[in-house]
Order: C-alpha cells, then sequence, then structure tokens
C-alpha cells in the first residue's frame, strides 16, 4: 500500500512533525511511505525519518537556495481554499502558488491512502483528492482551538473526507456532535510516541522538567507561580523549561519578579528531548489545553511521572490519576489561584516511593501508545475505508507480484544536522533525505558513524558506536584548536562497537574535544554524529577528583550535529552555589572544590578588569565553614571604574601564599552556562556613559564575571 503524508513543514520539531515521524516510521515496515512537505525551509529536517520513508518537498521556501520560491508571481495573489483574514498568516501563508502546487501533486500522485495534517491542508485534499483514495484528515489541535472561521472553513471541507481522526476521543466527540449531518467517520487515534532510547530517570536528581513551545495556552505561568509557592519548603529543587515561543520574555521577567532566577531555568529548544526527560525527578504539564500531550507521554517513557492539569482534551485520556501520574483540576483560565497545582508538585516532591510508584506506573502506560501500536490502528482504518475501492494504478502491478512494500530506492548521504539517526530506532539502513518532488533518487554513499554517549556518576563516559567502518578501529578526541594537536586515541574492542574514557586512564586539558573514528593507528579520521549524549547522571553529582585537582567531563551535540566533549581540568576551582542580586549589589556563595584546604579566613574574591588592571578591584570574603563562603559586589565600584562601551571583570578567589582560584560553574549536566543560568540586571545611570546595565554572569567557560555595559550594547 502507498501511503503518503501531506504536511506544513517537515523540518521543524514541532509535535505534529514528530507525529508524522513516528507514524509514517512505523508505517514505512510494511508499507510505501512518502512524506511530503509543503514547504522546505531547511537543507534537512531536525528530526530523522525511518528508513523507508520518502521526503519531499512542494515549495522552496530556503532563502540561500537558487531554487527560493519566497517571491514567486503567484505568491502575490491569495489562495483559494481558506482566503478569510486572520485564517492563514506568517511567512508561509498559503498563497495561489499554494493552490497550484498542492492540486498539482494531488492529481498526480498514485496514492492509495494521503493523510492531511493541517486544516488548510484537509481543505486541498477535499478539493483535489481523488475518489479511488483513501482520504483522511487529522486534527492535531482541537475544535475549540482553532478560530470561528477557520473552525467554519474546516467543517465545511470535512464531508469531502472519507475519514477525520483527532488525538483525543473527546475531541472527536466535540466534532461529531457539532456535524451531526456529515457522514465522514470521525474516530480518535492518538498519537504513536517510540520508547525512549535513553536510561530511565532514577527519579532523584530533585529536577522538574517541562517541554513545550512557549505560548500563552501553555500557561508556564501557572507552573512558574506553583513552583514559586512550594519553592521555600524545597530549596534544593529546581525547573527546566523547555522550549522557545514568543511567551519567552514574558516569562523571563516573572521569574525575575519573584526571585528564582537562580531556581527556575529557561532552557532553550533541545533535540532530541528524552534525554532531558530523563533528567527529571517529575515532569509538568500546566496547559489551559492539551490536543493530545506528546510530551506527557514521551516523560513517561523516560520513567517520569507527570502533574498535569486536567484540561481539554488530552491528559486525562493518558494519564490514571493516582497510578501513573496526577491530574490536577483546572482552575479558570484567568486565574491566578495556584494551590492545588502547587499542591500536586507537593505532593511528588516530598515523597520518593510515591514517585517511584507513579514512575513504574508512566512506563507501562506510554508502552501503549508505542507507534507499531497506533500504525496498527491506522492500518485498521485504511482497510475499512478502502473496501471496494479501485487501488492506484501504480500500487496494482506490486500487488500482483506479491509485493505490500515498494522496491528499494536509492538514498543519499544525509547531511550533518541529521544527527538523530536512523539508529537511534535500531533501523538497519539510512533514511532518505529530504529534497523536491521531482528530485529523487540520488547516488548512494556511506552512512556516517553514529555515536551514543552515556556519562555516570563518576564522570566516565561510555560511547557506543553504531555503523563502523570495517576493520581495527580507534576511538579518537582531539583538543579543538590547539597549538600542540592534543589528542586520545583508544582501541575499539574487536567485536565490540564502543568504548569506554575513565578518568583513571585519561586527562583532557580543558577545552572542547571533537570525536572521531580512525582506522587503527592512522589519521584518517571520520567525525562522529552525535545521536544521544546522556548527561543525567551528573546532576549533583561532584567532579572527578585526583592528585591534579578536580575534573569534569560533558558529552554533547555541537550545532551541526556531531559529538564532543566540553572537559574541565582545575587545580583549583570555586563552585558556584547560589546567585542573589538586587539594585546596588550581587551577592554570591560558592564552595572551595579544589584545594581542599583553602584558607578562606583572609581571602578577598579579585575583580580583574578585561580592558586595563588600573580597574582592578577586591572584595572581603565570608568564610562560612566547611570550604564554603559569600561574597557581594557593590555596582558602585565598577560604576566608578567604568571606562568603554562594554567593562568586564573576571573573578578569582585570592588568598596570599596561594595561586588564585576561579569562580564558576562546572559540575553538573549543563555545557553552557551562559545560555542557561541567567541574573536579571540592574540599570544605573552613569555621569558620562549614561544608562549602564549592569549584572554577573557565566562566561564561555563557565567562569563567574561581571559585566558593565551601555545600555543598548548587545551580549554579555
Amino acid at each position: 500500500m502507498k501511503i503518503v503524508f501531506l504536511i506544513h513543514n517537515a523540518y521543524g520539531i514541532g509535535g505534529t512533525i514528530r507525529s508524522t515521524v513516528n507514524l509514517s516510521t512505523a508505517l514505512a515496515a510494511r508499507h510505501d511511505v512518502e512524506v511530503v512537505s509543503v514547504h522546505r525551509v531547511a537543507d534537512e529536517p531536525q528530526l530523522t525519518y525511518g528508513a523507508g520513508v520518502r521526503l519531499s518537498s512542494l515549495i522552496d521556501m530556503r532563502e540561500d537556495s537558487p531554487g527560493y520560491e519566497g517571491e514567486h508571481e503567484l505568491t502575490k495573489r491569495p489562495n483559494t481554499m481558506f482566503p478569510d483574514k486572520g485564517v492563514d498568516f506568517g511567512r508561509l501563508h498559503y498563497t495561489a502558488l499554494h493552490d497550484e502546487r498542492i492540486a498539482g501533486f494531488l492529481a498526480r500522485t498514485d496514492a492509495d491512502v494521503v493523510i492531511a495534517t493541517r486544516p488548510i491542508l484537509n481543505g486541498y485534499l477535499a478539493r483535489y483528492g481523488k475518489p479511488h483514495q483513501v482520504r483522511i484528515g487529522q486534527e492535531h489541535l482541537s475544535l475549540d482551538a482553532h478560530s470561528d472561521q477557520l473552525r467554519t472553513d474546516q467543517n465545511a471541507a470535512l464531508s469531502d473526507l472519507d475519514a477525520f481522526v483527532t488525538v483525543s476521543e473527546a475531541d472527536a466527540a466535540q466534532y461529531r456532535a457539532a456535524l451531526p449531518d456529515v457522514t465522514t467517520t470521525i474516530l480518535a487515534i492518538p498519537n504513536g510516541v517510540p520508547r525512549a532510547q535513553v536510561e530511565p530517570s532514577n527519579l532523584a536528581t530533585r529536577v522538574i522538567v517541562s517541554a513545550g513551545r512557549l505560548v500563552a495556552v501553555k500557561r508556564y505561568d501557572r507552573l512558574i507561580n506553583a513552583f514559586a509557592a512550594v519553592a521555600d519548603e524545597f530549596p534544593d529543587w529546581t525547573l527546566r523549561v523547555y522550549g522557545r515561543g514568543p511567551e519567552k520574555a514574558k516569562l523571563r521577567r516573572l521569574i525575575d519578579q519573584l526571585g528564582l532566577y537562580d531556581r527556575v531555568f529557561l532552557m532553550g529548544a533541545v533535540s532530541p528531548i528524552e534525554t532531558e526527560w530523563a533528567k527529571g525527578a517529575l515532569a509538568a504539564v500546566s496547559s489551559d489545553m492539551e490536543s493530545f500531550g506528546m510530551t506527557i507521554v514521551e516523560a513517561m517513557h523516560c520513567g517520569v511521572p507527570v502533574v498535569a492539569t486536567d484540561c481539554p482534551h488530552g491528559p486525562a485520556e493518558i494519564i490514571s490519576d493516582g497510578q501513573d501520574g496526577l491530574l490536577v483540576p483546572l482552575a479558570p483560565a484567568t486565574g491566578t489561584d495556584v494551590s492545588a497545582y502547587a499542591a500536586a508538585l507537593r505532593s511528588l516532591m516530598s515523597d520518593d516511593a510515591l514517585r517511584r510508584k507513579l514512575g513504574e506506573g508512566a512506563l507501562a502506560k506510554a508502552a501503549t501508545f508505542a507507534p507499531d501500536v497506533i500504525g496498527r490502528r491506522y492500518e485498521e482504518l485504511f482497510t475499512t475505508l478502502g473496501k471496494g475501492r479501485t487501488p492506484a494504478r501504480g500500487q496494482q502491478a506490486a500487488r500482483g507480484q506479491g509485493a505490500d512494500r515498494a522496491p528499494e530506492r536509492k538514498t543519499a548521504r544525509p547531511g550533518l544536522l541529521r544527527r538523530v539517526r536512523a539508529a537511534l530506532r535500531g533501523d538497519e539502513a539510512t533514511p532518505t533525505p529530504a529534497g523536491d518532488t521531482a528530485a529523487q533518487g540520488t547516488a548512494s554513499e556511506a552512512p556516517r558513524t553514529v555515536a551514543f554517549a552515556r556519562s555516570s556518576a563518576n564522570g566516565d563516559i561510555t560511547i557506543r558506536l553504531a555503523d563502523l567502518p570495517p576493520g581495527p578501529l580507534d576511538f579518537v578526541a582531539r583538543l579543538r584548536r590547539d597549538p600542540q594537536r592534543r589528542e586520545i586515541r583508544v582501541p575499539v574492542p574487536e567485536g565490540e562497537a564502543g568504548v569506554l574514557l575513565s578518568h583513571r586512564d585519561h586527562a583532557l586539558a580543558e577545552g572542547r574535544w571533537d570525536c572521531y573514528v580512525a582506522p587503527r593507528d592512522t589519521h584518517n579520521r571520520t567525525r562522529l554524529t552525535a545521536a544521544i549524549a546522556e548527561t543525567a547522571r551528573l546532576i549533583g553529582e561532584p567532579p572527578a577528583r585526583d592528585a591534579e585537582g578536580i575534573a569534569a567531563w560533558v558529552p554533547y551535540a555541537t550545532t551541526d550535529g556531531f559529538l564532543a566533549l566540553r572537559s574541565w581540568q582545575r587545580p583549583a576551582h570555586a563552585e558556584v552555589t547560589r546567585v542573589a542580586v538586587d539594585h546596588d549589589a550581587a551577592t554570591l556563595t560558592a564552595r572551595v572544590l579544589a584545594p581542599t584546604d583553602l584558607p578562606l579566613t583572609s581571602a578577598t574574591v579579585h575583580a580583574a578588569a578585561r580592558e586595563d588592571s588600573a580597574y582592578d578591584f577586591d572584595v572581603p570574603v565570608t568564610d562560612l565553614g566547611d570550604g564554603r563562603f559569600s561574597f557581594t559586589l557593590p555596582y558602585a565600584e565598577a560604576l566608578r571604574r567604568r571606562s568603554v562601551e562594554h567593562d568586564l571583570w573576571d573573578l578569582t578567589v585570592h588568598t596570599p601564599g596561594r595561586a588564585p582560584v576561579p569562580v564558576g560553574r562546572i559540575t553538573g549536566d549543563i555545557v553552557d552556562r551562559k545560555k542557561t543560568d541567567y541574573a536579571p540586571p540592574a540599570h544605573h545611570e552613569h555621569p558620562t556613559r549614561g544608562t549602564t546595565r549592569i549584572k554577573p554572569f557565566f562566561t564561555a567557560t563557565n567562569n563567574l564575571a561581571l559585566s558593565v555595559r551601555d545600555e543598548g550594547e548587545e551580549g554579555e
């Protein structure tokens, strides 16, 4: 059977895209599957489509591409499908060019089944789909989530589809009640969510994890306020929010107003997200509406219990309250009462046994949403709807030969951004690349070698390798931008596909180390593509310790998808444990990790100006015992020393007769603290430079520094 998915944009990481990846991959095990992206916005998709799934596109929206079509003449005319104002907008809005391309594709495709994944695409499929095809529209939001006009437009089109699939039974029931005269089959099939390829959480991290697009309906403000209500009771717990979106600045202000900037972290978008769910002791969903709740199932696959609002429509169809998670009655959308949600957080934060019980239930529940299970439900629907239809001409011959799958297709070497390769799911073949519909079938090349890295609690790293070239091999790590060209080589044991990097056996100089494989004793290196970098076990653990001091390693995926290691190797270091700021000063608390005998009674913190040592200054240290100390940076000291547009001071602990001790954050699982650990700025007036913005921050090396710059200057 040939199955085609028609999707708005296959190149991002949103819920509809993840759902399409999962379902298309499951169906491709038994069928000929193609995903057609209306828009191509990147050279390679951010998610990996499974082996056997072809990916093609209709309109090239890559602005740096010779085939860019964003200024095509037809884009100046509106579409004829849903042309009403307010229904469709943004850079990828639909135009007369979309009418032409989508209608043309639906006219020429020989698919047996076409699945549309967006309201306007459901409209196109209803208008241009062929009678012999099974035409299925999907609802990835909900009836109530659409504007009145979009709801009217889509509802009018549904009667010309064979089936309309929602992701929750509550939403399907709402559609059936709203369209009593429509004979189209309206039913619910949940999204498929694959089993996590990471270790389940140990539920001991004292980290709450939440993830999704930062938009108003997700109500991250509710979550943050609820965390604020219990934060004083649980001073060692933190909250991490993953994602990007228009609400980020608003959430940043709320966090700062609540004084939680050192407890609540906006982590940005991360893919694959499963490594981050596995860091949670519990997960949180605080939405006013969830069409399904893929994030709930993703967290459950990592053994993490979820606290979710009992909102329309998805959470209650996934979570069994008190068995595999907690459901919280939904407060009014405009209300500020977070007491019920805070109570649910408190119940899990305070009860290790309850977290473990619900975590075990969560793992079992998540298995019922496996993509293969969901794929079988779709196959049953295809069979029911397809009875009595004549198959597409191009597929009749294949069936006559007894073939249910399409013939082998040539594939191209995947691009660098496709780091989460087919090996992530255990596929045997290389996934097919993106490309325009008419440009399939480029020459096959050897697959990249893929690495799965996992940190242990003691800081050692196990690296599992897939798609290895033949012959004896070495794992190679090379220090980036190193004049000495230092590297380490570890033989890959024969018959095995992995290596152990142990602090006992290796010392990695501070910096970033790129990872490769190479034929034994040669320099013909192949860089490793990062599939997964698991660092959950590092949370809350001290760095490795040896005669030279301390060392910390964090594996991570680079922006272009390769495996790298961030290393810190220090004879002396003080780890920042708390940051507190007000209008006039920043007060910081830290603990000396090395050397262990550093006297603090006469210590100072030295602020070294990068512009000129004449602007250096010192502040006293308060010894708190057991290697802990605090110090306060008066902003007035830095203000009176201002000299350029952006003044910077690096901070170290000075003790008579000892080497300076760097101050920063190098323990745990975070590679770049500068991106996640944020302190709000204070604004002061300077007599010559005007409004000045002052704040402590973490540098690119995760050391602590003080930034004093003209308001309006970019970056620290």
